[in-house]
């Protein structure tokens, strides 16, 4: 069983700054692509980022130049370093994981609140 703990949410300024981190516990897995997602109210989950294993990344083009996605492969982590927040960044976000066992599954995190004032 694979689990997903999400952390750095919060609230912050138009202008400021979050880094979302993504952990994946569990044994006998291997990791394909990472990434995050946002869902805000009344609307449907989208993409944020996404990078894959072999470091390979893809931005929504909302976000591109303010956001970086990173991962830290031995640490089965991926991180989201978001600049320039705009209040139309205010949303859930959900890390998504490819993980490998037997077969791929998705796995997805609780989600974190992320809410930019203006």
């Amino acid at each position: 069983q694979v689990q997903l703990v999400e952390s750095g949410g919060g609230l912050v300024q138009t202008g400021g700054s979050l880094r979302l981190s993504c952990v994946a516990s569990g044994s006998g897995f291997s990791i394909n692509a990472m990434g995050w997602y946002r869902q805000a109210p009344g609307k449907q989950r989208e993409l944020v980022a996404t990078i894959t294993s072999g470091g390979s990344t893809n931005y929504a083009d909302s976000v591109k130049g303010r956001f970086t996605i990173s991962r830290d492969g031995a640490k089965n982590t991926v991180h989201l370093q978001m600049s320039n927040l705009k209040p139309e960044d205010t949303a859930v976000y959900y890390c998504r994981v490819n993980v490998i066992v037997r077969w791929e599954t998705v796995y997805w995190g609780q989600g974190t609140q992320v809410t930019v004032s203006s």
